[in-house]
């Protein structure tokens, strides 16, 4: 589960959203002491902050430069100053984008759904599944859900969806995908490995998902 860490002192609109991300299954924790936001930065681990500006004891600016000397979290701020000067020194800091109040909290929430796809690679929580374009698998099993379809994927089928979903919009070669499906002393070979490429492809397009895995000739496969 993604965790998001909120540094704002107006309590209306640090309710609002906390409670829109938390609608969307992300953990959400607001800093009460303005004096230590780096502290409980540490002791939080976040995968994204929201930010304001205006703070009491040190602003946003400062506590963003803090942070960044010892993570590179995104950070959005969110501040009700909008002249362009603002901006460029919440990018200079080391802000990753900024939102401008009153927003809208579809906004935020896609502007944030951007950042943590663009920061981490694929979505792993935990509740045990990896997403990417829609399609959901299940790690704590060997489901794999698209829309309102699922289907049950064998044990090396399974794993090759897994090392693909975690590599996504990258080419993967045959040899890299044979020795993540060695288990034990078992061995896959070539053959194998085109079988069940080719069975998993014929399951995924029972359920919608065609072309979800490309082929790319002489490299290995693919998911975009």
């Amino acid at each position: 589960m993604f965790k998001i860490m909120i540094v704002e002192d107006d309590p209306k609109l640090k309710e609002i959203v906390i409670e829109n991300i938390r609608k969307w299954g992300f953990e959400a924790w607001a800093v009460t002491d303005f004096s230590a936001v780096l502290k409980d930065f540490v002791k939080f681990e976040p995968h994204l902050l929201l930010m304001d500006i205006n703070l009491p004891a040190f602003d946003g600016f400062y506590w963003c430069d803090k942070i960044r000397s010892i993570s590179k979290v995104p950070i959005i701020f969110i501040s009700s100053r909008d002249s362009n000067m603002d901006i460029i020194m919440a990018m200079n800091m080391g802000g990753d984008d900024y939102l401008q109040k009153p927003f809208s909290l579809e906004v935020l929430m896609a502007k944030m759904n951007a950042l943590l796809r663009r920061t981490y690679s694929y979505t792993e929580t935990m509740a045990g599944a990896i997403e990417h374009n829609g399609v959901i698998l299940d790690l704590k099993d060997t489901h794999l859900q698209y829309s309102d379809q699922a289907v049950e994927l064998t044990r090396n089928e399974y794993r090759i969806t897994h090392i693909l979903m975690k590599k996504s919009g990258q080419v993967v070669g045959r040899d890299e995908i044979m020795r993540g499906l060695w288990e034990d002393e078992s061995f896959v070979d070539d053959n194998t490995l085109t079988v069940n490429i080719n069975r998993l492809r014929r399951k995924l397009q029972d359920i919608g998902l065609n072309g979800f895995i490309q082929t790319r000739k002489g490299q290995g496969y693919m998911i975009p």
